[in-house]
């Protein structure tokens, strides 16, 4: 399909770096954007790149408290004998940099500005692949993540005027910041697909979490048994996201594309591949132009194969975003792959596939008590199905 794409990109973007040996290095941004330029992603003539400002304060506080924002302003300061108690500073997940504030509010500025192009018409969609920081709290971090950027965005487009949006999470983790920020809001629909909170971080997002008294049922949550592989995630994706949203009809469908549910992610314990992950971008996709009239704010997230998963599925992202996807047979460029030895030291990719076939049963065609998908689905659909006029 005919698309536009407003990238909002910066190398000022990879300065939010906790440091060496911490899983959400930014090389894996860094091997994204140049493996999506070296594909000509970047320079197709539907794509245009916006180069963003931090987001202001006021913006910050469209979801935090004023006092974390300084906080976290003051932390990353020069005088770390200014850092305050609590907040969620300076733990293991989130440890205090120098520039912290200012490295958080560009993320969040990036996402902002996808968004902006997207409500303003400039573009179809708007992508923001540093972006995608689902954890963060009202008054704390979390997770690797200081600033909500997704909540953020979501928050400014409800100030200009927005009156249902659509928020689709398929990292491996919950998107338990994203959720709370909206807990009792029914503006705002949130949807996560993670793996069981049993089993992982943050260890919320059952199904029985389904929104505030004034909000029922628009918070979903889909929580997968551990090992679950293509045919099982698509499968409960294609039974939970598309009638939601077809019911719901937001007026911009924002998404986050965390792929730590890959086979090879060291932090979880899903075993999609980049196919699979490829047929849920390109689902998303689809839902937007079908749901939202195209508009589509889509942002980056977790993922920690930092070289053989991140570069390769988030392109594919930014090129089904374009209109204008990638063969999955295609091989990824020799001077990328050179590129990312020479930053890592590991041997990159040669194929932009793992050979997966991206099949899987609708759950239409029959219901299985005994497979754990299958329930887990089930379970979803019957907590949050009867609030949206729907049959579980």
């Amino acid at each position: 399909m005919t698309c536009t794409l407003r990238v909002a990109w910066d190398n000022r973007l990879l300065s939010y770096d906790f440091g060496p040996g911490h899983p959400l290095t930014p090389v894996r941004v860094e091997l994204t954007m140049e493996l999506a330029r070296e594909l000509g992603v970047l320079a197709a003539p539907a794509v245009t790149a916006a180069v963003p400002e931090p987001a202001s304060d006021s913006d910050l506080e469209l979801v935090h408290d004023a006092a974390y924002v300084t906080a976290v302003r003051l932390a990353g300061s020069a005088d770390p004998g200014l850092l305050e108690a609590g907040f969620g500073l300076g733990t293991a997940d989130d440890p205090v940099f120098p520039g912290m504030h200012e490295a958080a509010a560009l993320v969040a500025g990036a996402s902002m500005a996808a968004a902006r192009a997207v409500w303003s018409g400039q573009a179809e969609h708007g992508a923001s692949i540093a972006g995608g920081l689902h954890h963060a709290m009202r008054a704390s971090a979390s997770g690797f993540c200081i600033y909500n950027d997704p909540a953020i965005a979501i928050a400014w487009l409800l100030a200009q005027g927005a009156r249902r949006i659509g928020y689709v999470d398929i990292d491996v983790h919950h998107g338990d910041g994203v959720q709370a920020a909206f807990w009792d809001d029914p503006r705002v629909l949130t949807i996560s697909l993670h793996e069981h909170p049993a089993m992982l971080f943050p260890g919320t997002g059952l199904p029985s979490e389904t929104g505030g008294p004034q909000a029922q049922g628009t918070a979903v949550n889909v929580a997968l048994p551990p090992g679950t592989r293509d045919a099982g995630w698509l499968r409960a994706f294609d039974a939970v996201v598309p009638p939601l949203l077809r019911a719901f009809q937001p007026e911009v469908l924002v998404s986050q594309h965390g792929c730590d549910t890959h086979f090879l992610d060291p932090l979880a314990d899903l075993e999609l591949t980049v196919d699979g992950q490829r047929a849920a971008h390109a689902a998303i996709h689809a839902l937007a132009h079908e749901t939202a009239s195209g508009r589509w704010l889509l942002l980056g997230g977790g993922g920690y194969a930092h070289v053989q998963v991140v570069p390769r599925t988030w392109t594919h992202l930014l090129a089904e975003a374009s209109g204008a996807p990638i063969d999955p047979a295609a091989q990824t460029p020799s001077a990328w792959r050179r590129y990312a030895a020479g930053r890592t030291g590991d041997q990159p990719p040669e194929l932009m596939t793992d050979g997966g076939t991206a099949r899987y049963p609708r759950f239409e065609s029959g219901y299985d008590p005994a497979d754990p998908v299958d329930r887990a689905i089930m379970a979803t659909r019957r907590a949050v199905f009867p609030e949206h006029g729907l049959t579980p």
